[in-house]
């Protein structure tokens, strides 16, 4: 049998020669492979927040006693990261002989990378003892591999411009495809709280059960606690979650507002809730690593999310110099993203990123000097590990070195574990 390696290496072999904008392809293999749940499934889709919402929803359903599987991506350092089984990633070897299932089923069907392992997982996850199925979408929602299974909830995060050559140049394009996951009679919860209007109509077409933030159910607190209400509903004195940003009580909403629309099927308490909030862990969102300097490692990769996470470092408190190390995608609006930290860095540590669609740490310091001109102060790297290790050599104990950018950047930091920083004083 293959290794989990050698089924990726085999997988991208085997994309479409043409692609064709539709689910038929996917459908087919899944029908051959009898790919059913018999759980409620919950879907998420958006452009920020996915993840956030997943893990959250996640934890608050196992606080209740449930067995989860999630499906979330992409991963930061191993593969296998993307299935877990009651908060546990699953095991490389045991994912094999689910892309063999694929495999067997597809016969001579084409399928990309994306596509093949998406299939495995869900295979994954359905032969399991499971109460609930969290499947978080890739890039869009519409075409996506994910929709090829009919979602019990579907929740829609926040929705900003990404992806633009894929899913349209504007937000309304971009909701119509986010919301391509909605389904005829069941809850369609989103979180953002000025949805485009394509998602309503959308909503309104298929008769979707829509869950609107702000009509359906509402969130409010103080600095010290935060309370939600929803149809019927109420938590209050709650904690602010684990995952630390102004953003996440946005995506905690949502993902309590999910679980609330299936309630007859899933019923939880108030203390599952607090305690999901409390113990819910996800790596590089807002991550605050302890150490001389602060490291905070962040995928906010595009100008909606680095907005988000600028706000948050303005939060943290005074710190006499902020070092970035960042590395993205080639197609990501990049002086966008750069415009909107840039006040807040006092050096950047541009990194090359080991794939062809990544911009090389050259193209990004071209892409700097195009934003700030003669004030941009910035170095190249070969890797986002070489680049951490430039900034912590250039660091006091009381600065602050931000690890933000592709999946890829903060992945690269993290491969020898989790990194704890000790700076010598600068002389």
């Amino acid at each position: 049998m293959k290794t989990l390696t050698e089924w990726l290496v085999h997988s991208e072999s085997l994309h479409p020669k043409t692609m064709d904008l539709s689910l038929e392809r996917v459908q087919q293999v899944r029908d051959a492979m009898g790919l059913t749940f018999s759980v409620p499934v919950i879907t998420v889709a958006g452009t920020n927040g996915k993840g956030s919402t997943c893990s959250l929803i996640e934890s608050i359903a196992r606080a209740a006693g449930y067995r989860v599987g999630l499906y979330i991506k992409p991963h930061l350092v191993h593969f296998e990261e993307r299935c877990r089984v009651n908060g546990v990633p699953v095991s490389a070897d045991s994912l094999c002989e689910d892309f063999e299932v694929v495999e067997r089923a597809r016969g001579d069907v084409a399928l990309t990378t994306f596509e093949f392992s998406t299939l495995a997982i869900m295979q994954r996850l359905a032969r399991e003892p499971l109460d609930l199925v969290i499947l978080e979408v890739g890039l869009g929602g519409r075409y996506d591999a994910v929709n090829a299974i009919d979602p019990d909830c579907a929740v829609i995060t926040s929705i900003d411009l990404d992806h633009t050559e894929f899913l349209g140049p504007d937000r309304e394009s971009i909701g119509r495809e986010k919301a391509g996951i909605l389904r005829t009679g069941r809850p369609g919860i989103v979180s953002d709280p000025m949805p485009p209007q394509s998602v309503l109509d959308t909503a309104l077409e298929v008769g979707a059960d829509l869950w609107l933030n702000g009509r359906d159910f509402n969130h409010q607190g103080d600095r010290q606690q935060w309370a939600w209400s929803g149809r019927g509903r109420r938590y209050h004195a709650l904690a602010y979650p684990a995952l630390r940003g102004a953003n996440q009580l946005l995506n905690a909403s949502g993902a309590i507002a999910a679980l609330e629309s299936l309630r007859e099927r899933l019923p939880s308490t108030a203390q599952a809730v607090r305690l999901g909030l409390a113990s819910v862990d996800l790596q590089g969102r807002f991550q605050i690593v302890p150490g001389q300097p602060a490291l905070v490692l962040d995928v906010a990769h595009n100008p909606q999310a680095v907005s988000a996470l600028a706000l948050n470092l303005d939060q943290m408190g005074f710190f006499p110099r902020t070092l970035a190390v960042f590395g993205a995608m080639r197609d990501k609006d990049l002086a966008g993203v750069m415009a909107r930290i840039a006040p807040l860095v006092d050096h950047w540590h541009l990194t090359d990123l080991p794939l062809p669609r990544a911009a090389t740490a050259d193209e990004l310091a071209a892409q700097l000097r195009t934003v700030q001109g003669d004030k941009a102060s910035c170095s190249t790297h070969a890797s986002p590990s070489d680049a951490l290790a430039a900034a912590l050599a250039g660091a006091n104990p009381t600065d602050r070195i931000v690890v933000f950018g592709s999946f890829y950047t903060v992945g690269g930091v993290l491969k020898q574990g989790l990194p704890r920083l000790s700076a010598p004083h600068q002389a």
